[in-house]
């Protein structure tokens, strides 16, 4: 968890989300988070991660970034993207958003990030961005900083943001009016949900079916106890967004990819196309192809602890000879697992599911396992399957 600070080094006063006097009459833990004031749990953390899973669960998470990077066509505007991040954006069909990742010249990560092209022709040359909050004053001012002439970033600083998760969202949804059911994930576009015009994606970070929803700040409120107004609907704190990311296998900013790591090391491969991987053009592309070609000396992995201490980020990870191999990056109980999980890297010669290995905690030896990522199977929704 962070706080801001200021231009002397003294702390900051936490911001508030547009939804601040919500989560506060709910009765909801305040904690000062990527510097917010976030709310961290409700009704408890388990039960909120349980309810998650069964139905829907609704997320604060206005304190993400968004913007539109916006120039003449969209080859243009995505050429100048493609220069920062190594996912094809030139291909990214109307109407669709694709995860990728902020780079420096090592090929390490600034941050991770969702592109949305927009479905309508009449907004051509615009792509719709949503970055990390702890992160986002310095990403806009890297892309900002290497933006060629004719395309402009804008920051959107009166958006609020949503996210509806869970195998009952696309029910809700429909109910408020957002036809948005037949969506694939990873579709974007406009929506009128509960009489509002709001963005949606389907799409989110807990590995259930669901939508993030991109409102006007006057409206959030609003719409926030129109959602929560749906039976299958509660509110859902930073608390289970956690738990319910790592059973799915779902990197964090700044613990399971920071600038120290590449997509590679980090089993993100997948979201970097066929054209970027051989053609590069974005920062550190000798890097991830001599790694995509000779392999890595690290890897990110699932990890099981035995018995029911979890281990921490920062613990850690021995061979069973008691040599250091690695270190946890998340780790904490998952609801739906039973018991603790982590994920951390380890030397690749380790990395195997069934390698046996020894945790660190509290300076005493606990066994564990290495494991296939995710711990729980994603449940996003695809038309075609």
């Amino acid at each position: 968890m962070t706080s801001p600070v200021t231009a002397d080094g003294a702390d900051a006063p936490p911001l508030k989300t547009p939804l601040y006097d919500a989560h506060v009459a709910l009765g909801a833990r305040m904690v000062p988070f990527a510097g917010y004031l976030m709310p961290v749990q409700y009704d408890g953390i388990i039960a909120e991660h349980n309810h998650t899973r069964a139905a829907a669960g609704l997320f604060d998470v206005s304190h993400m970034g968004q913007a539109w990077l916006i120039g003449p066509d969209h080859a243009t505007t995505a050429g100048a993207l493609e220069a920062l991040i190594p996912a094809d954006i030139l291909n990214l069909a109307p109407g669709k958003q694709r995860y990728s990742q902020l780079l420096n010249d090592a090929g390490g990560i600034l941050d991770d990030l969702m592109v949305s092209r927009p479905a309508d022709p009449a907004l051509d040359g615009r792509l719709f961005l949503v970055v990390n909050a702890a992160c986002k004053d310095a990403d806009y001012a890297h892309i900002a900083a290497r933006l060629p002439a004719g395309v402009t970033l804008d920051i959107l600083t009166d958006r609020a943001l949503l996210a509806l998760q869970g195998p009952k969202a696309a029910d809700v949804m429909v109910r408020l009016g957002a036809d948005v059911a037949a969506w694939d994930f990873m579709n974007a576009g406009p929506a009128r949900l509960a009489g509002l015009d709001v963005h949606v994606s389907r799409s989110g970070y807990t590995g259930e079916d669901g939508y993030e929803i991109s409102v006007a700040n006057a409206d959030v409120a609003a719409l926030w106890a129109a959602l929560l107004a749906d039976a299958d609907v509660k509110p859902i704190g930073l608390g289970a967004r956690d738990s319910l990311r790592l059973e799915g296998g779902l990197c964090l900013y700044g613990h399971d990819i920071d600038t120290t790591t590449t997509p590679i090391e980090a089993g993100l491969i997948w979201s970097i196309q066929k054209r970027r991987r051989e053609a590069g053009g974005f920062p550190g592309a000798a890097i991830l192809q001599a790694q995509i070609r000779d392999g890595v000396a690290r890897k990110r992995v699932g990890i099981r602890p035995e018995g029911k201490a979890p281990a921490r980020d920062g613990t850690e990870i021995l061979d069973a000879a008691g040599n250091a191999i690695g270190v946890i990056t998340s780790g904490g109980f998952g609801p739906t697992v039973g018991g603790p999980v982590a994920m951390g890297y380890v030397t690749t010669a380790h990395a195997a599911a069934g390698t046996a290995v020894q945790l660190v905690v509290r300076g005493k030896s606990m066994p564990a396992e290495i494991v296939s990522l995710p711990f729980v199977p994603a449940r996003f929704y695809r038309a075609s399957k």
